[in-house]
């Protein structure tokens, strides 16, 4: 393990297991859950753009930045997950295959007098419960959401906007995680749609991941276009880690026995996958208490069983990353080098771009580019997991410096400290 001032790294030594899990992503999996996103009208490809003179810069190949903040209108990518695993639950309960069942059947009277009206429970820092919230709104069911102490009301306006019921607990995320499964257990034709997993609560969220599978193929597919065959790195960020054992989870798939050098940023207030994995045995820590980041969408505490599984067999390392980090990758998004488009990445979008930068321009972080095999002949692929969903917070960033790396001692280069 590497540790230099804030931002914590380490390669993957974690003990394997049998990967059972692996398949959940596999391409025939992850291509049902795009042909089910595909039939709702609101549906495009989320641009893949290429950062040429930022690749330049940071002395690497090429950068693709895949950007979520497009998807279905709602800032970001997390409505992919939940739409599914709704669609998946009432195909499920009405014994049919999610393919009988797109977006104009779903909503049909016939559909409606077949399953009629479940109620669909989750707990959010925003965009997760933003996007289940939306799924049922579209699709004639009703949503319950709960989110933690700390929540914007930007964040809660936006849930209440799609007539979900929507309250801000004075718990902290795992605690609503708790809250919500509670309270639909006790409901009639109540459903938990989270997308983290524990003992006995594996198939939903296996669903939510397979529905993030959607970007994964998205960008395959644009990768391909753009002419480049297999990128040698991926950078994915994690709250309880399902994106990132989706993503991680699709591309050891379709590379196996090649895979790129795929590596798993976290938040340091939440960093439960990065202290996992220095402990090496396959044991999860938790991360408990109230998880004070800028990073809310990745402050969370307990990792997805199922994609922690994923992550200890495919993950090459795991990196844990102070707020400065963020913040850096957000502005450097938002106001890019001459010739390159600007990208609208909120605070939870840009971790793996502030990585990225921060590993490659400064010396201190020499080694880990390093080992992580950085250099001029790489190919990177970043997700922008969402756009601007916190005004309030994204102007304090760009426009007032917060958590400016000048202003954090140890975060900029030796020439600046």
């Amino acid at each position: 393990m590497t540790q230099m001032e804030e931002l914590k790294f380490t390669l993957n030594e974690v003990s394997k297991t049998s990967d059972t899990y692996l398949d959940i992503m596999s391409e025939e999996n992850v291509k049902k859950a795009l042909t089910f996103h595909r039939s709702f009208p609101q549906y495009s490809v989320t641009p893949l753009t290429k950062l040429r003179q930022m690749a330049d810069y940071l002395g690497i190949h090429s950068l693709y930045i895949k950007d979520e903040s497009y998807r279905f209108g709602l800032n970001a990518f997390k409505v992919l997950g939940g739409s599914f695993a709704i669609g998946k639950y009432i195909a499920k309960e009405t014994g049919k295959d999610v393919s009988e069942l797109p977006y104009r059947v779903l909503t049909s009277e016939k559909l409606r007098e077949e399953f009629g009206q479940a109620t669909f429970f989750t707990a959010t820092d925003g965009n997760h419960g933003r996007g289940v919230a939306w799924a049922a709104n579209k699709l004639g069911q009703k949503a319950v959401v709960r989110m933690p102490k700390g929540t914007t009301e930007t964040r809660l306006q936006n849930i209440q906007k799609e007539n979900a019921e929507v309250t801000i607990e004075d718990l902290n995320y795992d605690e609503c995680v708790r809250m919500a499964n509670g309270e639909a257990e006790k409901t009639k034709h109540g459903v938990m749609i989270q997308d983290t997993a524990w003992d006995g609560y594996e198939e939903i969220p296996s669903w939510i991941m397979q529905g993030y599978g959607t970007l994964a193929l998205e960008a395959d597919r644009q990768l391909l276009a753009e002419g480049c065959d297999r990128p040698t790195h991926i950078f994915i960020q994690a709250g309880v880690g399902s994106l990132a054992g989706a993503v991680i989870g699709y591309f050891a798939n379709k590379y196996k026995g090649d895979e790129p050098i795929m590596v798993v940023v976290e938040a340091n207030a939440a960093n439960c996958i990065y202290r996992s994995a220095i402990k090496k045995n396959g044991e999860i820590v938790n991360v408990t208490g109230d998880m004070d980041t800028i990073m809310a969408g990745l402050a969370c505490g307990e990792p997805n069983t199922i994609s922690w599984d994923i992550l200890r067999n495919h993950a090459a390392a795991f990196a844990s990353c102070p707020d400065w980090m963020s913040a850096k990758g957000t502005r450097m998004y938002g106001v890019p080098l001459q010739g390159d488009s600007a990208i609208i990445s909120g605070e939870s979008g840009s971790i793996t771009m502030g990585f990225l930068a921060s590993v490659m321009t400064y010396d201190r972080y020499k080694h880990i580019r390093e080992e992580l095999q950085l250099d001029k002949d790489s190919s990177v692929l970043l997700v922008s997991t969402e756009g601007n969903t916190d005004p309030t917070r994204f102007r304090e960033v760009v426009w007032d410096g917060l958590y400016g790396i000048r202003h954090r001692g140890g975060a900029g280069t030796d020439a600046e400290n």
